[in-house]
């Protein structure tokens, strides 16, 4: 179930009625926190926060015409979703999240690989979702991303441990 719309004033002003305030809630956090550099759009069909072309004009190696994402937030059916590539992409940054979030809920943690599902709206941890935004520059995605994409990005930092 993806909310309609082709921009992020579209996709907001179509949320289902019972999470208009969550999810804009939550919408208001990522931006308040979100680095210098980053920005809000659509990206795969939803709510995204991207490395515009400006910055990154090589795009998302899977559609170089899309920015290259960072982080996002969808209504899905049963849930809202959160994904962020930081903590699917950093090790570290993953076990610090997965540390700090039952200090901020009492929601058990739902997660895939970048997708962290809220199915309780009135627990969503905003503030840690907040902290969490703040934790990667855009220069530290765009690193992160290129290591992880290039092999030999990947042989250049094993070499210099």
């Amino acid at each position: 179930m993806r909310t309609p719309g082709k921009t992020v004033m579209e996709i907001l002003v179509n949320v289902p009625e019972d999470r208009v305030e969550p999810f804009n809630k939550l919408h208001d956090v990522i931006l308040k926190n979100l680095p210098k550099g980053f920005e809000a759009g659509t990206s795969y069909g939803g709510l995204g926060y991207v490395v515009p072309h400006t910055i990154y004009p090589k795009g998302y190696h899977c559609n170089p015409a899309e920015p290259l994402p960072f982080a996002g937030i969808a209504s899905q059916k049963g849930s809202i979703n959160f994904y962020h590539m930081g903590i699917y992409a950093d090790p570290k940054l993953l076990k610090w999240f997965q540390t700090e979030y039952p200090k901020h809920t009492k929601q058990k943690l739902d997660m895939g690989k970048s997708c962290v599902r809220f199915k309780k709206l009135d627990d969503i941890p905003y503030k840690l979702i907040g902290e969490l935004m703040k934790k990667m520059s855009v220069k530290d995605w765009v690193d992160m991303y290129e290591k992880n994409l290039h092999p030999e990005g990947r042989k250049a930092a094993r070499s210099k441990k």
